[in-house]
């Protein structure tokens, strides 16, 4: 009788653990693979716990020794991440911590190549000038390093001048330099002479696939004379490779090995300081990548060279002069050119037989083949137009007027185009059909900002067949300029800390908005204690200027300043007084900037101009000393009383920017450095020699648009709102000047609908 009742109390057991037996079989099966792992990975029976690594006796295993507060043991370079907690000294000064400029410096990265080219009073104007105009620009920084004292630079060179010209004593100075002062930013130094022709892509190419881990000395290997066969340095004349951390070993030896190795030849000097104090020796080949050179034999033909190894060739040497230079970089880049076409279309093949397996199939295929499709509209205003040309003329001109010559760079664009146009038909046609051009019918151009410049061509062509008869046809082509490789162009460092020195020309008609400007100016510059001055240039006319002793024009303006200068004790706004009739922005500039140090910084404003702390940062942002100026478009309010009509002033957040528009006339703000303007005025001044009278035709834009090399950023300015105001267009300026002034004047009244609203109101009014 007991047998039924154990089985029942069984059975309710197993009832009441059902829900949780799966838990169980997990938890189980989970430790049992844990056990199972730990024993894999400890090896044998006979290694010992972790926790008896320290015990005696006990044999290293798969654990790693620690020290008693659970860090690694010293030299071992497996390292376990572990929390830092922060703890600060409360007996020692806070000191704020900084960070680096950039994240690239933060990280540690460096840039990949330096180019150092050696070169000789005899070869710096001839052969290094050859070398700078074919392969300088493909490398991201190339130097020149000369023993010549003061020596005169060519256009367009960065030179080092080590005022000895040993060969020995050049190469020393060139390597202590090197380390000095790019050995911190770069990975691979490439030096070569000036009789090089090197293959600025292949070597760039090169020290891609290297890596940067190792001390590398790579060249053209050659066998010291009377030396040991194993003990090899590299060819100075045909260029090689040292990488970052062998530079950085070999600087503490220079100086050893310029004082106990001797050596006729510089680049057998430097292999043999590399061999006795590294223990490295050249190489030709390292991590299956080839340094493939050729020596150029006397009266050679680059033409028409055939070889192989020429062909493959990363350096070139000896060249004996400049034309050879020109003629190989020639041969070269076009044996470049044939390999990036054959990659083109070899992609383009791919391409095609791809195709018919997408779920669009062949239809899915865009033409030119590996170019995105054009842009799709998806309303009527996203709909791109196209302009229309011919070979005289464009109809659709900058300037706004429905006509204007074909000229500069459109005109050459065009004649590329039509050019590029009968090559492809001849190249399609030929030999059956030769096409020669008669005229351009029609000629359409766009662009398309997914995929580059689209043409439309119709031609008059006339053919000619292989037996000489002429046919004359009409065909339309399409063709398009893709959009290239984009790239970033790096330029200068600047901060938002420069002191921004504000000019204010004034004449008597701008004295009703002097008090605006003044306010704006001390609310949001002097009460936020912005880094910016403010200098007023009192324009006066020479009548006024006979009376200034009995009536200042300028008196409420000067009692203004000193309101200001007496609430803010530290500031001082400086005025200068000029007398003229024709007030030239340029004559004016001229008085300003010689009151000035040579790195002030400028923000010639108007008198319009309402000053925030928005702009005045970005003022100091697109200003480069020596690089780029920067000339703002304002935003120009439309005249009130046509906008609103009588209506209440829009005031929200919501209306911004939007009853005015840009005024793309108006040159009257600009920002740029002293040093930057003396330099471009001293070029006009030999220009225009003592005719002065040419200045009143010219703005500080002309000048800099066509006396510097510099970069003129144009853009539109949020950040500079003016109110709306009728200026007054000063008749004895010139011409374009003051046509561009009236303009700016009838632009600025209202938009197009507003004025339209204008005109039928008033014709309504005139009716009744």
């Amino acid at each position: 009788p007991a047998v039924p009742g154990a089985a029942m109390r069984l059975a309710a057991l197993l009832a009441a653990l059902r829900p949780v037996l799966p838990l169980v079989l997990g938890l189980s099966l989970g430790c049992s693979l844990s056990l199972l792992r730990a024993s894999w990975s400890q090896g044998g029976g006979e290694e010992q716990c972790p926790g008896a690594a320290g015990l005696p006796g006990a044999r290293g295993g798969g654990a790693r020794p620690e020290a008693a507060d659970g860090r690694l043991v010293p030299g071992h370079e497996d390292f376990r991440p572990r929390i830092v907690p922060y703890y600060r000294d409360p007996n020692k000064p806070y000191k704020k911590v900084l960070r680096t400029r950039y994240i690239q410096t933060e990280l540690g990265f460096h840039e990949r190549l330096f180019v150092a080219v050696l070169t000789s009073k005899a070869t710096l104007n001839t052969l290094a000038v050859a070398v700078n105009k074919t392969v300088a620009h493909h490398f991201p920084r190339l130097l020149y390093f000369t023993g010549l004292r003061s020596a005169k630079v060519p256009h367009g060179m960065v030179l080092v001048a080590h005022g000895d010209e040993r060969p020995i004593w050049l190469m020393y100075e060139t390597m202590h330099y090197i380390h000095q002062h790019f050995g911190s930013d770069y990975d691979w130094f490439y030096i070569m002479q000036d009789d090089t022709y090197a293959q600025a892509e292949q070597v760039k190419a090169l020290v891609t696939h290297l890596s940067i881990n190792q001390d590398v000395y790579l060249g053209r290997a050659e066998e010291f004379i009377g030396g040991d066969e194993q003990a090899r340095y590299c060819h100075g004349g045909f260029g090689y490779l040292i990488s970052r951390s062998l530079l950085l070993k070999l600087h503490p030896h220079l100086d050893s090995c310029r004082n106990e190795i001797l050596s006729v030849r510089p680049d057998e000097w430097l292999g043999r300081c590399i061999i006795d104090f590294l223990g490295i020796a050249c190489v030709s080949q390292l991590q299956g990548q080839h340094y493939h050179t050729y020596e150029l034999a006397k009266n050679t033909e680059p033409e028409k060279e055939e070889e192989e190894e020429f062909q493959a060739a990363l350096a070139v040497h000896p060249v004996s002069d400049m034309t050879m230079m020109y003629r190989l970089h020639k041969h070269f880049s076009r044996i470049q050119l044939g390999r990036a076409y054959q990659e083109i279309q070899d992609l383009q093949m791919q391409i095609r037989n791809l195709t018919s397996l997408t779920p669009a199939g062949e239809g899915g295929l865009t033409w030119p083949v590996g170019i995105n499709a054009p842009f799709l509209p998806k309303s009527r205003f996203e709909v791109i137009s196209w302009d229309y040309f011919t070979e005289q003329h464009l109809f659709s001109c900058p300037d706004g007027s429905p006509k204007c010559e074909l000229s500069g760079a459109s005109k050459a664009d065009v004649s590329e185009i039509i050019e590029s146009a009968l090559e492809q038909l001849n190249s399609r046609y030929q030999p059956l059909l030769r096409f020669s051009k008669r005229q351009l019918l029609n000629g359409y151009r766009r662009f398309d900002p997914t995929r580059g410049m689209e043409y439309t061509l119709d031609l008059l062509l006339e053919a000619v067949t292989q037996k000489g008869h002429s046919h004359v046809l009409a065909k339309r082509v399409s063709l398009v300029r893709p959009l290239s490789k984009v790239e970033i162009i790096p330029m200068p460092y600047v901060t938002e800390a420069t002191r921004v020195q504000l000019v204010l020309p004034l004449t008597v008609q701008d004295l009703d908005f002097v008090a605006n400007f003044l306010d704006m100016f001390a609310m949001n510059t002097l009460d936020t204690h912005d880094n910016a001055l403010l200098t007023l240039l009192f324009i006066y006319h020479p009548y006024d200027a006979q009376r200034v002793s009995q009536v200042d024009v300028f008196a409420g303006v000067k009692a203004m300043v000193g309101e200001l200068e007496k609430r803010y004790a530290e500031v001082k706004i400086p005025w200068i007084s000029v007398k003229t009739e024709v007030p030239s922005q340029v004559k004016l500039m001229d008085i300003v900037s010689k009151k000035h140090p040579v790195d002030t910084l400028f923000f010639l404003a108007s008198v319009w101009t309402e000053i925030n702390m928005e702009f005045l940062n970005r003022c100091r942002m697109n200003t480069i000393s020596n690089w780029q100026v920067f000339f703002p478009v304002h935003f120009q309010e439309f005249n009130p009383a046509l906008v609103y009509r009588g209506e209440q002033t829009a005031s929200s957040s919501t209306d911004f920017l939007r009853d005015g528009h840009f005024d793309r006339h108006s040159f009257a703000e600009a920002c740029f450095y002293n040093s930057d303007y003396m330099t471009a005025r001293t070029k006009l001044a030999a220009d225009i020699l003592d005719r002065d009278e040419v200045l009143e035709s010219m703005e500080v834009f002309d000048v800099f648009l066509h006396y510097s090399g510099l970069h003129l950023f144009r853009a539109v300015e949020p950040g500079l709102v003016q109110k709306y105001a009728l200026r007054s267009c000063n008749p004895r300026l010139s011409e374009e000047l003051y046509h561009r002034c009236v303009l700016s004047n009838l632009e600025g009244l209202a938009s197009r609908s507003h004025l339209a609203m204008a005109l039928f109101e008033q014709e309504q009014a005139n009716s009744t």
